[in-house]
């Protein structure tokens, strides 16, 4: 058998041929091509959402032939073959993408796909939880409110919730399954920092219920607040038993209170608790005059060295409204506002519950 240095070569067409065959794009991938393609294919099977590829992304190509002299024939047939590579190209993208599971939500794969930094993420944030945890003194890491529900639950006359037609409806207990508390902060005579402080890095949901004879000394450290998520909500002007006031000053106390706190925070309460607990038919048509939706009282009473219970099992239940101030210790008031804050934090995550915002329910 002849060498393949002996064997006779079969004669080529002539050069015009040869170079004509030479321009012609070579169809056929190679090693480095089917190498792009790969690459095409994982990048696309990588992105999020992508249901087909864009075609006027062609697929990288890269030709073995020689380059061949510019003719508008042979650019066009060249540019042809590109658009066959990338249509391929995209035709295995997509087959990739159809293999994927098919029940997948969307929310789940783009998880997926960043599986690596969400977990890290999600480390990063829990060692910074806990860090917060240990550092204001809590006995665990609170638990997180679930996502608030779609609608409202509703307000109807029946255990934990009053309504007489036209009237906001009064609220004891937001009724609920969720395994949530709402903590409600009233009058506003003590700004202590290191409450807001701890009730931002926590990230405690909470509503408070401003006097504005308490809280105008300083209305800023409320609206610090505000900024951290805490609703601002109302509580009269001076703080009166409305049971002894007449139409105008219900006027005055509720409605002017209305208009402080839109002045001072950018937003008109929707919600409004009367002072002592203690309210009217009149004031509740006052209120509703005015902008208020709903009036919540409360179930529990924190302090800073006991919680004060309504039922008799001493237990939080399922849309219970939890009652504290905005105090400085005293002789009634055995502890600071931090110290409050983490009691009924305790309290709520040893019993299974999280403290949500009372805004989402209501």
């Amino acid at each position: 058998m002849p060498s393949p240095s002996t064997t006779p070569r079969p004669r080529s067409a002539a050069p015009a041929a040869r170079a004509a065959r030479a321009a012609r794009p070579i169809l056929r991938p190679g090693r480095h091509h089917r190498r792009g393609l790969a690459a095409l294919t994982v990048l696309a099977t990588l992105t999020v959402g992508c249901s087909a590829l864009h075609p006027q992304d062609p697929a990288p190509t890269r030709s073995s032939a020689p380059a061949a002299p510019p003719a508008d024939a042979q650019a066009a047939q060249a540019q042809a073959a590109q658009a066959q590579a990338a249509q391929a190209a995209q035709a295995q993208a997509r087959a990739a993408l159809a293999a994927m599971p098919a029940a997948r939500p969307q929310a789940a794969a783009g998880q997926e796909l960043n599986g690596r930094a969400s977990a890290a993420e999600h480390e990063l944030v829990l060692q910074q939880a806990l860090a917060a945890a240990r550092r204001w003194g809590l006995a665990a890491l609170p638990l997180r409110a679930p996502a608030p529900p779609a609608v409202k639950p509703e307000l109807a006359d029946g255990p934990g919730v009053k309504r007489a037609p036209g009237l906001p409806p009064v609220v004891q207990r937001v009724p609920t399954t969720d395994k949530v508390v709402f903590l409600t902060v009233d009058d506003g005579a003590e700004k202590d920092p290191q409450f807001a402080a701890m009730a931002a890095e926590l990230g405690v949901p909470m509503t408070a219920f401003l006097s504005d004879y308490l809280a105008r000394s300083d209305y800023g450290y409320f609206r610090a607040l505000q900024a951290h998520g805490v609703t601002i909500d109302n509580h009269t002007l001076t703080h009166p038993d409305l049971r002894r006031l007449g139409p105008d000053a219900l006027e005055r106390e509720i409605c002017g209170q209305q208009d402080r706190l839109q002045q001072e925070t950018g937003t008109r309460p929707r919600l409004f608790r009367p002072p002592y607990g203690e309210y009217t038919e009149a004031a509740l048509r006052t209120a509703a005059s005015c902008g208020v939706t709903a009036v919540p009282l409360w179930n529990e009473e924190a302090f800073p060295d006991h919680l004060e219970w309504r039922y008799a099992d001493q237990k939080f239940h399922p849309g219970d409204i939890v009652l504290t101030h905005f105090r400085a210790p005293a002789a009634d008031w055995k502890g600071t506002m931090p110290d409050m804050l983490r009691r009924v934090v305790d309290a709520a995550t040893a019993q299974g519950f999280a403290i949500a915002r009372l805004e989402d329910y209501l």
